[in-house]
């Protein structure tokens, strides 16, 4: 392949493009690099550079793999740092260094962003660094002949290394595994997943506090470690440096940790972030009056005599409607005040927004879902973000294209989703924790990730829906830290099949009853564990004594619903889920019993996960009904 970076250099004439150095210098044109494809810098990484090297042996790979490429002499290049760029000339390589010999170009070509830098100025630098620059420091020169493209693809790959992959603490990660898989490989997917807007914002911008907060705390534990290092006292001052370093330890380790959950592809979902939403609620009119409004496309006389028989009659409303007509559904919600009632009417409608809801307002397609289309387009975080206290959305089939996140969250406050379609991208809908979902007759389907994301603290009732062709069906997020309240959860009469892993997810950390060798040391890094829940006998579910409030009636319906051969998940599913709960009870005895608390309030002390799990059918799910991911 020609394009290649690693093609022949029998063919005549160079395969890479050119750039015109920015700034007012005529600085010569110099290679265009850095716009590799994904897989050119994985095949590089991968075949040529690192192979299968361990963390400690980076550098010396990097190395052997310059020998091999990068010419060693006879070529110009931009020295550039944060306070000037200079035109240079290489004489020689230091290969082990990764370092390059250098002298000034004649003619003499500096740009300077804070002060003037005479060439003597520049002379005197470099003597103090031998002459010897870094080469990610380097923009190789532009040829047209084709004879430094290897050079000019060396440099651009062990720049992008130091600059997006590397990290100062990778040396002293344990040397028992492959760096390339371990590392390389995450942190490159993650670079280009958020290039091409497959991550939510949020999250990068989490990334990038995570890593800078790292790198700080890591520069600080190295002073300290050095500090320790050279002192030979056995003083109480020393004591408490080392307390100092272990405490400084104890957070690189917690946050490289989050880290590795971000650049971990899977995972980086099923953990994903606490996202905060700051929508405003703009709470009753000034006027004191509900507004209905009405959205279509083209309003015929005909529509407008059945919308005015069906849903605007003023006897069927009791009151005198004030009427609103829209063409968007975007702009419909955005007009909403508390109390506001949206009418869509059949067509589709493409919006290139995010519908943010933060007042109680009710959204109601006037006929079947699949006759009144919203479609998102465009690149885009969200598509429906839910804060307001009581919000209804019915009949709509939504659709969802170019998303990074789910196709509808609730934060705060209750959502009703009744006779919905949900055509998803990433992940479906999620309930943040403290929000409610009531979930019935709807339809959901196509997420990567899992159809419905429960967090803890939540409360989420499935009633009737089908989840289907999704990564896992329902993923139930890790409720046992002590900071987390129990979800919440009821799921009656509810088709989950045709997903590609569970039909339904327990994430929670490494219990001791799952440790089998308690001497062991502790496990560094994130592993990822599938679980089977072994079949169950079909003992009854233990029935709660009081139900939550929204669905009392609906759960009257679903009180004799008959065991079927699809439905034994329901029992693995509760099991599963009691146990769970039983071990955050136990675990807070514990802590209260540590803080002397012998004695509790018995509502606290009596908190159990609610389980309501009755009837749901599990078919055709790649790996099961009910698994579990441990970490």
């Amino acid at each position: 392949d020609p394009c290649s970076d690693y093609g022949s250099r029998d063919k005549p004439g160079t395969a890479l493009g050119r750039t015109v150095p920015d700034g007012n210098v005529l600085f010569p044109d110099i290679f265009h690099t850095d716009h590799l494809l994904f897989y050119e810098r994985f095949k590089a990484y991968q075949d040529y550079i690192l192979a299968d090297c361990k963390a400690s042996e980076v550098k010396e790979f990097t190395a052997e793999y310059l020998e091999k490429v990068l010419e060693p002499s006879g070529w110009q290049a931009v020295w550039r740092t944060n306070v000037f760029e200079v035109l240079v000339e290489v004489v020689d390589v230091e290969y082990s260094a990764l370092k390059a010999v250098v002298q000034l170009s004649e003619p003499f070509l500096c740009e300077s962003r804070v002060s003037t830098f005479t060439m003597e100025c520049m002379q005197e630098l470099l003597e103090l660094k031998e002459r010897q620059i870094p080469l990610q420091e380097l923009w190789v020169v532009y040829d047209e002949s084709g004879e430094f493209d290897q050079t000019a693809l060396a440099v651009e790959h062990v720049r992008f290394f130091y600059q997006c992959i590397w990290r100062t603490w990778d040396e002293e990660e344990e040397d028992d595994f492959d760096y390339f898989v371990r590392c390389v490989e995450p942190r490159l997917r993650l670079h280009y997943d958020i290039l091409e807007h497959r991550v939510p914002s949020g999250l990068v911008a989490d990334y990038q506090n995570l890593l800078s907060q790292c790198e700080e705390l890591y520069r600080k534990f190295l002073n300290v470690r050095n500090s320790i290092s050279s002192s030979d006292s056995d003083s109480e001052v020393e004591n408490v440096t080392m307390v100092e370093g272990l405490k400084l330890y104890e957070e690189i380790e917690h946050l490289k940790q989050k880290l590795k959950l971000i650049e971990n592809p899977l995972l980086r979902y099923v953990f994903a972030y606490q996202k905060s939403s700051g929508l405003q609620a703009k709470g009753q009119r000034p006027t004191g009056t509900k507004v209905t409004h009405v959205v279509s496309s083209i309003m015929m006389a005909s529509l407008l005599q059945s919308l005015i028989r069906d849903k605007l009659c003023p006897e069927s409303c009791g009151e005198e409607l004030e009427i609103q007509f829209h063409n968007d559904p975007l702009a419909a919600v955005n007009a909403c005040y508390e109390g506001d009632t949206v009418i869509i009417c059949p067509g589709h409608y493409v919006v290139d927004g995010v519908f943010c809801i933060a007042d109680s307002v009710e959204l109601e397609g006037y006929g079947l879902p699949d006759d009144i289309v919203i479609e998102k387009r465009g690149k885009g975080d969200n598509f429906v973000d839910c804060t307001g206290a009581n919000i209804r959305i019915s009949s709509l089939k939504l659709v969802q294209h170019d998303a990074v996140e789910g196709i509808l969250n609730v934060h705060h406050g209750k959502t009703t989703l009744e006779n919905c379609v949900l055509q998803c991208e990433t992940t479906g809908i999620t309930i943040r924790t403290s929000a409610e979902l009531l979930m019935k007759n709807s339809d959901l389907y196509g997420a990567k990730g899992a159809g419905v994301e429960i967090y803890p603290g939540s409360t989420c009732t499935l009633l009737d829906n089908g989840i289907h062709h999704c990564k896992e069906g329902i993923l139930i997020k890790n409720f046992l830290d002590e900071h987390y309240d129990m979800p919440k959860i009821t799921m009656v009469n509810n088709m989950i099949h045709n997903n590609e892993g569970y039909g339904v997810v327990l994430v929670r950390p490494t219990m001791p009853s799952d440790v089998k060798d308690p001497s062991a040391d502790r496990t560094k890094g994130i592993f990822l564990f599938l679980e089977e829940i072994p079949k169950t006998s079909k003992s009854s579910i233990p029935r709660q004594e009081q139900l939550p409030e929204c669905v009392t009636d609906e759960l009257e319906l679903y009180e004799q619903a008959e065991v079927s051969e699809q439905t034994e998940g329901n029992y693995e599913i509760a099991n599963e889920l009691g146990a769970t709960s039983a071990k955050k009870s136990q675990m807070h005895k514990k802590r209260l019993s540590e803080l002397g608390i012998t004695e509790a309030d018995d509502n606290l002390m009596s908190q159990e996960m609610f389980v309501s799990i009755v009837g749901n059918q599990f078919k055709w799910n790649g790996k099961g009904s009910f698994g579990t991911f441990v970490f």
